[in-house]
């Protein structure tokens, strides 16, 4: 059975890409454009990870992620933020938050994989984010 993956990002080419990317590594992919769209989605049917972006209107992926983490049902969730905000304090404050990882835009294909792996205690030997030759977002 393959893993759920909800991409969770405002801009439809970022999901179209991200969702393209994980397919074709035989993941299950489900997205959503909002963050309330994203946590009816959660509630509803729990995914296995969660690829989040944190600027999004209005909800942002830091709200979204506060709410994962306040709810035990939904706390154990990985998320994965991927966002444009690459400083170093806004890579520490995504952990601070509760992220399991942080990829910053644009990304390639391996360093989405990779991370995917990576908080879903895949083996991630077969993919490593410094790999060349793939496409970026």
């Amino acid at each position: 059975m393959s893993h759920r993956i909800l991409v969770v990002d405002d801009n439809e080419d970022v999901v179209h890409i991200t969702a393209s990317f994980l397919t074709a590594k035989g993941y299950t992919v489900e997205t959503a454009v909002d963050g309330q769209r994203a946590l009816a989605m959660i509630a509803a049917h729990p995914p296995d990870c969660i690829l989040l972006d944190i600027m999004m209107p209005n909800m942002s992926g830091i709200e979204v992620l506060n709410r994962l983490k306040e709810r035990p049902e939904t706390a154990s969730i990985p998320v994965i933020l991927v966002t444009a905000k690459s400083r170093d304090e806004d890579v520490l404050s995504g952990y601070k938050e509760g992220a399991d990882y942080y990829i910053t835009k644009p990304f390639s294909a391996q360093q989405l994989i990779y991370g995917v792996r990576l908080v879903l205690g895949e083996s991630a030997a077969t993919t490593r984010p410094a790999d060349s030759g793939s496409s970026d977002t």
